[in-house]
């Protein structure tokens, strides 16, 4: 196929291929890529035929390849080079796209979370039937109140993408029966799809008693007296551990309104 030649200005190629001037010269200007000739008076004029070259220039810059990088692949392109170059990005490619699907895991959580929030009234208790589910898991007992040296402990384990699905404490259900919530048996994240961590346990699948409370900590102890009452009232044994998560602490400004989850599984 006979192929046609078109001289475009630089503003015109840089508009063909949605680029900014500026681009083109910074290029012209290191030797990446240059204007197929230069009129005496300056101008740079590029040829239609160049489009292919520049997309695949822009393609290796967007694969995070540095400007060395490409300009030692252009200067010497070999289709050795190009598998090797092809093999390492597409393994960047593949922790990217783990990356995101991670993202993307994150917030569907999180809005799930909050759409539940917004039928939550000042408390809240039902019976819910919960899939198994995988938890990573720390020692810690919530006796020290420092927050900054608590985030430098689960940073030191966990990774932030798995911060972000929200951290919880559990505790026994024995503890629970005492009323004795000043220690606790440790802390939770949800794991994420592929996560490599030593320390999880198993959320056992079953029926769960649920409870929520809409407010500061310290109105816990009450949501847990009745939901032990309920508990008594309808004959549920209790079993494993209380575990609590917040709900909704990235999108209120006041701490009355935050609302925190507790599920206890029910012995069958």
């Amino acid at each position: 196929m006979k192929k046609s030649s078109i001289r475009l200005t630089t503003a015109q190629f840089a508009n063909l291929h949605e680029v900014n001037k500026r681009t083109l010269h910074y290029y012209d200007t290191i030797g990446l890529f240059s204007p197929k000739e230069k009129g005496e008076n300056g101008y740079r004029y590029y040829d239609i035929s160049q489009s292919i070259d520049f997309e695949y220039i822009r393609m290796l810059k967007e694969l995070n390849m540095s400007i060395d990088e490409i300009i030692a692949y252009v200067e010497n392109p070999n289709s050795d080079k190009f598998i090797q170059i092809a093999d390492i990005k597409e393994q960047e490619l593949e922790k990217q796209i783990q990356s995101l699907k991670r993202t993307k895991k994150i917030l569907q959580t999180k809005k799930a979370q909050v759409k539940f929030c917004e039928n939550i009234q000042k408390q809240n208790i039902r019976i819910v039937d919960c899939k198994e589910e995988k938890l990573l898991v720390l020692p810690y007992d919530f006796s020290d109140d420092d927050f900054s040296s608590f985030f430098s402990y689960v940073k030191d384990t966990w990774s932030i993408e798995q911060i972000r699905m929200g951290i919880g404490g559990y505790i026994s259900v024995d503890k629970v029966m005492k009323a004795e919530f000043e220690i606790y048996d440790g802390i939770y994240t949800p794991a994420l799809p592929h996560s490599c961590v030593a320390t999880a346990m198993i959320k056992p699948k079953g029926k769960y008693l649920c409870g929520y409370q809409k407010g500061t900590w310290d109105k816990l102890p009450e949501i847990y007296r009745k939901m032990l009452a309920y508990a008594e009232k309808n004959e549920l044994k209790l079993t494993g551990y209380a575990y609590e998560m917040g709900l909704n602490e990235f999108v209120i400004n006041n701490q009355e309104e935050y609302i925190t989850q507790i599920m206890i599984k029910i012995e069958e």
